[in-house]
């Protein structure tokens, strides 16, 4: 059985011309605005009036070498209504004009309202219906009706010629799925399954057959990307799924991904898996500054202009000639026809089993897949999401939305002479902000909003019907970048606002530099991210460093139904050192240079002890200024040791170069150097880099990884204080552990590599650290800066 959205059939075959961004926030601001004005629409219609209706309608198709294809078409009619002894399908859309002004429904739009009309009265029996087009403008709720009638011969016949349209389609991805499903019958796991990898295989099945979650704590070397792939690839199989989104934090993660179904491909699987990289990131345009916007519009990019006459058939090609879709692949075919390479990436995606991709693409609000998500019905997706741990502070950072009073006053400044009217509504908003400002010091919390976001809302409005003016917006073309890119901002924070409840703190700050915010905090993400994962079948999170599991489970929207399982390590615990060092701290009142020496002295000691490649992990920049200076005072003297730092703002170019340092072959000469790289805990290299064997002996990791005190930090504190109890734990302490099992898990990294990792803090031997320490680390050895030298050196020793 093939599914798709009756809105995703007839957009996909009816759409032609160019792309064009210079109008898009219009319609992002409509769909913000769609159920408010569904909802006041359907209310006005009277008792006889049926809302939000689900259709579903199943054809089948006969393919060319004779296999009958299904396909399931489902949606949603807005309303169904009799009038003049008519059955009416009604179709409702805002819009940012004068409906007044229209003389037509769009023709998507109308066919839309012309599939449900088929499927209802073939379902109904019906001999004639009728169809009627609701325009609501979102500027003054004016309301304009465009209504036809048809014979069930009428529209019998439209809908089989629009499926006629749709069947080589159909045979496209019908005979692929048949090989696919008959690829997935006794496909085997790909290698002799490791300790414990069986086991997680069939959790992670039992999971997706139960529609459940799972929270998989599973330590490198378990073979986690494997024994979630594969059981999800049976899945499918089954028919217990539909799309496998395999989604990550990192680009690197993404390629272990796509080598993942690689393996089973060289096993025989038939699987189509795309990877979408990122518009900024794969734009052939090239623009100079894609952070004032990307220049998707004909005027500015020749893949833009025509992409919708040329798309349909550069994307029949693609997926007739390849299994295996990378940036590579969506470039090469890309430039052969002319199209945008992300718009034919998110195409693509529609006819591919496995998408790998960012998490932006399922949990953001304004990101997400919305041609997989948005009809609101569901899918059987399953979500594979790696690196899950960093999935909170992404949560976070998507569901809440701020704003600065000195922007609305910079705009001002902007328009007011050309555009008084929005001028004007820009000094309402600031007026607002002043008098929140003026009423609320310092840094305030559970600050009432409510007047503020109606300002917005109105020129939010304004703003919209001078995007939506062609001729007004071509006039003042100069504004319309700026004017723009503020109107998503405050569009990002009316759609947050619309979601404020118990799970967000609203706060203002006075800042140093005199600017006055406002920010809707979305202290505990959970219900957010449970909302995103409820659009699929099962989501199976996973991480190397997922503890304490019950607060990542709270989290990130798990449920006492869902699973959670701690995957023993399969790396012998003999060949990873650990000390702790007891006589140091990192703590902030006792940062002095005497404690500065204790630690390089720490690190001088563990390095000289055997040649090699060192990480020394940091709490900041600052930190690792002042302990570098004392270490390379005390290497100068006798010049044994290579150092390396990490600047901040390091370019892409600078942080390969850094790595490849680690990654050159070394020599077991007299004249080899050790090598110690200087880095910051939680920064670019104490995560999600993959360092193997030699390249690698030592992480040496300085503090326990507690976020700096801030207002943010403070409002968690308190929340889940009042909440938990235990506040501490969840603004500080645990994500500070995370970060300290990452950059620990960057020395053994395959079955063969030996290793030393040191934590110098006396907090590590605390109970309250202690339970946090994942199941490896039952062996450690509490060491002081004198004997830390005989300890590593007994180690080393022991191999």
């Amino acid at each position: 059985m093939i599914r798709i959205s009756v809105r995703g059939l007839v957009e996909f075959l009816m759409r032609s011309g160019d792309i064009d961004n210079r109008h898009v926030g219009v319609t992002e601001k409509a769909m913000q605005e769609g159920t408010r004005i569904h909802k006041m629409i359907q209310s006005g219609m009277g008792p006889g009036y049926e809302a939000e209706v689900p259709l579903s309608h199943v054809v089948c198709v006969n393919s060319e070498n004779g296999d009958e294809i299904y396909l399931q078409i489902d949606g949603r009619a807005d309303g169904i209504f009799e009038m003049d002894d008519c059955i009416f399908i009604d179709e409702i859309k805002s819009v940012y004009r004068d409906v007044n002004k229209m003389k037509e429904p769009e023709g998507v739009h109308l066919a839309q309202a012309k599939c449900y009309a088929y499927i209802h009265a073939l379902q109904m029996e019906l001999g004639e219906i009728g169809v009627r087009m609701t325009y609501v403008s979102t500027e003054n709720d004016n309301v304009c009706y465009f209504d036809e009638k048809y014979s069930f011969e009428e529209v019998s016949a439209w809908f089989e010629a629009l499926i006629d349209e749709y069947k080589k389609w159909l045979e496209l991805e019908g005979s692929h799925k048949k090989a696919r499903n008959e690829s997935i019958q006794g496909l085997p796991f790909p290698y002799p399954y490791r300790s414990g990898q069986k086991e997680l295989v069939e959790n992670v099945y039992k999971t997706i057959y139960h529609r459940r979650k799972l929270f998989l704590e599973a330590p490198t070397g378990v073979g986690k990307t494997l024994a979630t792939i594969y059981p999800s690839v049976m899945a499918i199989g089954n028919e217990m799924g539909e799309k496998i989104f395999y989604l990550t934090a990192k680009t690197i993660t993404r390629t272990v991904a796509m080598e993942g179904f690689q393996i089973l491909k060289e096993r025989g699987l038939v699987f189509k898996t795309v990877v979408i990289t990122g518009k900024e990131k794969i734009c052939m345009s090239k623009p100079e500054n894609p952070e004032n916007g990307m220049p998707c519009n004909p005027e500015e990019c020749p893949y833009a202009k025509g992409h919708f006459d040329r798309v349909n058939d550069c994307l029949y090609e693609l997926l007739t000639e390849e299994k295996s879709i990378d940036r590579e692949v969506i470039i090469k075919y890309a430039e052969k026809y002319q199209v945008c390479p992300f718009e034919l990436s998110l195409d693509v995606s529609l006819f591919c089993d496995a998408i790998i991709c960012d998490y932006n693409y399922v949990f953001d609000p304004h990101v997400y897949l919305k041609r997989f998500f948005a009809e609101g019905t569901g899918t059987d997706a399953i979500f594979l999401v790696d690196e899950a741990h960093n999935l909170v502070d992404r949560g976070r950072e998507m569901y809440s939305a701020e704003l600065y009073k000195e922007d609305f006053l910079d705009l001002k400044r902007l328009v007011k002479e050309e555009l008084p009217g929005i001028a004007k509504q820009l000094e309402a908003c600031n007026k607002e902000f002043l008098s929140l400002k003026r009423k609320y010091p310092g840094t305030s919390v559970d600050v009432p909003v409510g007047s503020l976001q109606l300002a917005i809302d109105s020129l939010s409005k304004s703003i919209g019907k001078f995007l939506e003016d062609r001729k007004l917006a071509e006039k003042f073309k100069h504004l319309r970048q700026p004017i723009l890119n503020f109107y998503f901002e405050i569009s990002h924070f009316l759609m947050i606002g619309d979601l404020l409840d118990d799970h967000y703190v609203v706060y203002t700050k006075h800042e140093d530099d005199g600017r006055f915010l406002v920010k809707l905090f979305n202290v505990d993400p959970s219900e957010n991210l449970y909302e995103c994962m409820a659009r699929g079948r099962s989501s199976i999170l996973f991480s190397a460093t997922f503890l304490p599991i019950q607060y990542y489970k709270k989290l990130l929207g798990g449920s006492n139904k869902d699973y959670e399982i701690y995957a023993d390590s399969t790396f012998d615990p003999t060949k990873r050192g650990l000390f702790i060092g007891t006589d140091v701290t990192s703590k902030y009142t006792s940062r002095n240079e005497a404690e500065y020496r204790k630690i390089a002295a720490y690190i001088m000691n563990i390095a000289l002890e055997k040649k090699g490649n060192y990480m020394v992990f940091f709490p900041s920049h600052a930190f690792l200024k002042s302990v570098y200076d004392i270490f390379a005072a005390e290497n100068n003297k006798n010049n044994e040791v290579s150092c390396l730092i990490q600047e901040s703002n390091m370019k892409e170019e600078e942080r390969e170069a850094f790595l490849a340092k680690f990654q050159e072959k070394r020599n077991e000469g007299e004249d080899e150097k050790t090598l110690v790289g200087f880095c910051v805990l939680g920064g670019l290299f104490s995560e999600g880099i993959d360092l193997k064997h030699d390249e690698l002996i030592g992480a040496i990791i300085v503090g326990t990884g507690i976020p700096q005190v801030g207002e943010e930090r403070t409002i968690l504190k308190d929340y889940f204080d009042e909440r938990e109890g235990n506040g501490f734990d969840y603004a500080y302490r645990f994500p500070g552990m995370n970060k300290v099992l990452q950059a620990a898990g960057r020395v053994i990294r395959t079955s063969d590599d030996i290793g030393v990792v040191a934590l110098l803090d006396y907090r590590f031997t605390l109970p309250e650290y202690k339970k946090l320490f994942p199941r490896e680390w039952s062996n450690y050895s509490e060491v002081n800066r004198k004997n830390i030298g005989y300890n590593v050196c007994d180690f080393w020793d022991s191999f």
